[in-house]
């Protein structure tokens, strides 16, 4: 995909149903350089990239960089990465330990299947679904081959007590669709757990374009707590509590330095990262949060 000229950009885009003007342009930072913009949908708030690259989408997430689908810890960044994600494992285990019922668990999205592993060490029946070859290898190593799929969410002949999207729902084309379905696999009294980054934290308005969680185009939509409140009405469901994920400050700081083009991003990045959580105890703005969701009665 070539980059596409600002003339030939629509002021008021529609993409899947979604809506509104141009708030931000925005480049990939990570990997190709390419430039997008940032738009509002008039009706819910979800932010939305644009364009979005659906035919060839798969061609943003070809590096061996992209840390989520690997268990890499040669750099520093990925030292930093696989830190955080056993601290995170262990919050995850007490929120659905203390929020949910049933042992049955569908994570749409399971990368490298670290959650399902430790989800499974602790009694749980689980199952993972995901798209990417060499993520999909690496979970099936850990947790089973017949506990992980390759598939579309629609072919999975099954419900489940507890569905986790882990920083997924972000990247996923058919919004609309996806929303329907994962309402659909839940069991009566069930709960699906949604993790994305929050453009309304500090570290989003300090950093600007140059914020990692805005990730274009690997990051589709956008979402704040209210905008994700709004879109998950319209499919009859409800935010019941909302977490937040501390350390996603510190590690998005970090690629937002890099990104800014500082050769020596650590102290910085911890202290914009300290500033964006301890702004947030008053706000509820964190970085990254973490949303609980029921179907509504």
């Amino acid at each position: 995909m070539n980059n596409v000229p600002r003339e030939t950009i629509n002021e008021n885009p529609s993409i899947e149903g979604f809506s509104g003007i141009k708030v931000l342009d925005l480049q990939d930072y990570f990997l190709t350089q390419e430039k997008f913009s940032l738009h509002k949908d008039d009706k819910t708030g979800v932010h939305y990239t644009y364009p979005q690259p659906l035919e060839n989408l798969s061609k943003y997430y070809e590096s061996e960089n992209y840390i989520s689908h690997t268990d890499g810890k040669k750099s520093i960044f990925e030292k930093i990465y696989q830190i955080a994600k056993q601290y995170n494992l262990d919050q995850k285990l007490k929120l659905i330990q203390n929020s949910t019922q049933g042992k049955s668990i569908l994570d749409y999205g399971c990368g490298a299947g670290d959650f399902l592993q430790h989800m499974q060490k602790n009694g749980y029946d689980v199952t993972g679904m995901e798209p990417n070859p060499k993520a999909f290898e690496i979970s099936q190593n850990k947790i089973g081959k017949e506990n992980v799929v390759n598939c579309e969410l629609r072919e999975i002949n099954r419900k489940f007590d507890i569905i986790t999207m882990w920083h997924v729902l972000e990247h996923i084309p058919n919004l609309n669709e996806i929303l329907t379905e994962l309402k659909q696999h839940l069991n009566p009294g069930g709960t699906l757990i949604i993790a994305v980054p929050n453009h309304l934290s500090y570290d989003a308005n300090y950093y600007g374009k140059h914020w990692a969680a805005f990730d274009v185009p690997r990051h589709l939509w956008h979402f704040n707590p209210e905008s994700l409140q709004l879109l998950i009405r319209n499919f009859g469901m409800n935010i019941v509590n909302v977490s937040p994920m501390v350390l996603d400050a510190f590690y998005v700081s970090l690629l937002s330095e890099k990104y800014k083009g500082n050769k020596v991003p650590y102290l910085k990045a911890f202290f914009v990262g300290l500033k964006s959580n301890l702004s947030a105890k008053k706000t509820g703005q964190y970085s990254s949060l973490i949303y609980t969701i029921k179907i509504s009665k």
